[in-house]
């Protein structure tokens, strides 16, 4: 890390991460990661020979949760940050912090069964990265049929793609690829924790102004109960994603997959209780909550959360 740098916070980094994905919200993928490039937030956590900042993953998480606050944002921005630093050294890592490549990763499927899917934003990145036998390859996604399915989100919908005569772009092992998969657990935990939060924001202004027999909602004793419950949801979560930065007493990093699972199901939890406080109106399609709830279940689909419970579960189970 360059001298300039060390002593910084994730805090410092706030308000020119916000300044930057509300600058690229609404944008097409290759202007907003011109965006995102000249703000240095691609390479956040990539070295500096590589053109990156060289800082830690909480940087990251943090950027991660600024995004999942706006509510219309629509980049691959967890995927990079991810696909920048777990290829550091090569020429992959420098065309994504500079945004000439666009990446995803596709964590369903593999190679061996020539099918992947759960690729966020894969219609219009350059690579794709898919779980192999030993590790991950880097796909070249024009090399790739894909076909979508906009049953769960009409707007973005979810790709399918075939890996038949796929062009390999550079490989990862399997210790690399799970580093990738444990950092990853933290930016979405991050970035649905955002989402949750942003509705919660939301939910709470709207219980505020909205009037009932001359008194706004939440003068009413059950309506701050729940807002209460939401709001010790989403402190709780961010509490565990601080923590799972944090090694254990042994020295050891944290498996963070209980956090990242409990982390999905409560944002799960406080985006529909928000939709159900908002009332009649929280079904229609103009109020935006809509779209974090949407995002936030393709990530569950991405990462299954009740079979990742069951897992976490039989984790304790055996070590007991």
């Amino acid at each position: 890390m360059s001298t300039e740098l060390e002593g910084l916070r994730p805090e410092d980094f706030t308000d020119a991460a916000t300044a930057a994905i509300a600058d690229a919200t609404g944008r097409d993928l290759t202007a907003a990661a011109a965006v995102f490039a000249e703000s240095g937030l691609l390479g956040i956590c990539g070295t500096e020979d590589d053109g990156g900042l060289g800082l830690g993953l909480n940087f990251a998480l943090s950027i991660s949760a600024i995004a999942g606050k706006e509510t219309f944002f629509d980049f691959p921005l967890v995927e990079q940050i991810l696909l920048a630093q777990a290829f550091a050294g090569s020429a992959q890592a420098e065309a994504l912090i500079n945004g000439d490549t666009l990446g995803t990763i596709a964590w369903q499927g593999d190679l061996q069964s020539s099918q992947a899917s759960a690729a966020r934003f894969a219609p219009g990145v350059d690579v794709v990265l898919v779980t192999t036998a030993d590790g991950a390859a880097l796909l070249s996604r024009r090399s790739l049929a894909m076909t979508e399915d906009p049953a769960l989100d009409p707007e973005r919908p979810q790709s399918w793609l075939a890996l038949y005569g796929a062009e390999i772009v550079a490989t990862m092992d399997a210790a690399g690829f799970a580093a990738l998969r444990r950092d990853a657990a933290l930016l979405y935990g991050a970035y649905v924790t955002g989402l949750a939060e942003n509705a919660l924001e939301t939910t709470a202004t709207y219980l505020s102004t909205r009037s009932q027999f001359g008194r706004p909602l939440s003068a009413k004793q059950s309506v701050r109960h729940s807002l209460a419950r939401l709001k010790l949801l989403v402190e709780k979560n961010k509490a565990s994603l601080a923590r799972g930065l944090m090694p254990d007493e042994f020295g050891v990093p944290r498996d963070v997959e209980a956090t990242f699972m409990i982390g999905l199901a409560d944002a799960i939890f406080v985006l529909e209780k928000s939709i159900h406080l908002h009332g009649a109106m929280g079904f229609t399609w103009e109020l935006p909550l809509h779209f974090s709830l949407r995002e936030i279940r393709k990530i569950a689909i991405a990462f299954p959360v009740a079979t990742g419970q069951q897992g976490v579960g039989q984790t304790f189970i055996d070590a007991a």
